[in-house]
């Protein structure tokens, strides 16, 4: 390989954004580290550029600016703050592949500018498609750009479909562990609490992801993001729950033939393989064992129960800028069920009225997309002033 791969990690404090740096500095022949960024968690993006010494920084808050600048001032680094530099960063000529591990809708600006510097798109934040797939898609093919799925679902359809392209498919089936609630009762899961919910059984994510999963939003979310990534309709989209969570997707072709991704429950690898992609280069991973799983079992996702599956669903086939409302919606319900400010079963409550509230723009541009996000946050937060 003669030119190391430069990568930019957006959103690098993050669960997707540590566990990438240990991919990165695992391949110091492959990757060339240029970028760095952060919301506000300014002590660990000084702590990584420190020992990371990328190119450049930026901190997304520009009240930590200072706090940034100043303790890397006599380091060969260079300093940025706010969303634009955050945008401008990674249209660097050394930067090959920006990796998007932002939380929610601030991953969708600067997802834009890097395809439009036609950078490669490893992508950890699915909000990007699920708020503006359409637009997103679009912009990809005219500028030639591939978007590498990293969420484990769409990593293991992407794996599954090496060597597929030519072949259609008939269905996706996207696996979920179920949660720390599977098996639940809406009366049950009116009696949660924000410590239950934040315990997931499989993975360890962040607060908001872990959130989504307990809810089993992060699953339509997903779903959604599957119908932009791989040009699908939702019936040829399925959940089912797999609690073991070691198939991570399937896909099954028009011949009736399937085909399965598995392993162990590690990000890793799938970050591994949307920056090194189409190699597959030697881990140290720990290896899956048939005999620690002596049983695989899989049950129907209960729409029923966990409505907020249900309503990604139904916002799928409304178009627009409904998904942009619900993604906004749940970003604001979340947000206040971590500060206990309401219940579990609140946050599909208030996702179900933004959506059936806000106006859908069914051919929307970029600044559509904009305005309903700030209006949905807007009614969301109202609704739950009001409860």
């Amino acid at each position: 390989m003669n030119k190391k791969k430069g990568i930019a990690i957006l959103g690098s404090t993050g669960s997707i954004g540590t566990q990438a740096l240990e991919v990165i500095v695992a391949y110091p022949d492959y990757f060339d580290l240029q970028v760095i960024t952060a919301h506000k968690n300014v002590d660990l993006l000084i702590e990584q550029a420190l020992k990371f010494r990328p190119n450049s920084v930026v901190i997304s808050d520009e009240n930590q600016y200072k706090k940034l600048k100043d303790a890397l001032w006599n380091e060969e680094i260079h300093v940025y703050c706010g969303e634009d530099a955050l945008c401008q960063v990674v249209e660097s000529t050394e930067v090959d592949t920006v990796l998007t591990a932002l939380v929610g809708y601030a991953g969708l600006r600067p997802t834009i500018s890097a395809i439009n510097a036609k950078k490669s798109i490893a992508l950890a934040n699915k909000e990007t498609l699920v708020v503006a797939g359409a637009l997103i898609t679009e912009l990809a093919k005219e500028r030639g750009v591939n978007i590498y799925p990293v969420d484990s679902e769409h990593s293991a359809i992407f794996q599954c479909l090496t060597g597929e392209f030519h072949n259609p498919i008939e269905k996706i089936y996207l696996t979920a562990s179920g949660g720390p609630f599977r098996g639940y009762s809406v009366d049950q899961l009116s009696k949660v609490s924000l410590e239950q919910a934040l315990k997931h059984p499989n993975w360890s994510m962040g607060a908001k992801i872990t959130i989504d999963s307990a809810t089993l939003m992060n699953k339509g979310l997903e779903v959604i993001e599957a119908k932009w990534l791989f040009d699908l309709k939702s019936e040829q989209i399925d959940v089912i729950v797999h609690p073991q969570s070691i198939v991570h997707s399937l896909v099954q072709f028009e011949d009736g033939s399937m085909k399965a991704q598995m392993g162990l429950p590690d990000m890793k690898l799938a970050i591994q393989y949307a920056l090194t992609y189409p190699a597959r280069l030697k881990t140290n991973f720990p290896r899956f064992n048939f005999m620690d799983y002596p049983s695989l079992t899989f049950e129907q996702a209960d729409r029923k129960v966990f409505k907020n599956l249900d309503l990604a669903y139904r916002v799928m086939d409304m178009q627009g800028t409904a998904a942009c409302a619900l993604n906004a919606a749940n970003e604001v319900a979340v947000a206040a069920f971590l500060e206990n400010k309401i219940s579990f079963l609140a946050i599909s409550e208030l996702n179900e009225h933004v959506v059936e509230e806000m106006t859908n723009i069914i051919s929307p541009k970029y600044d559509d997309f904009v305005a309903i996000d700030l209006a949905a946050r807007e009614i969301t937060l109202q609704k739950i002033s009001s409860l």
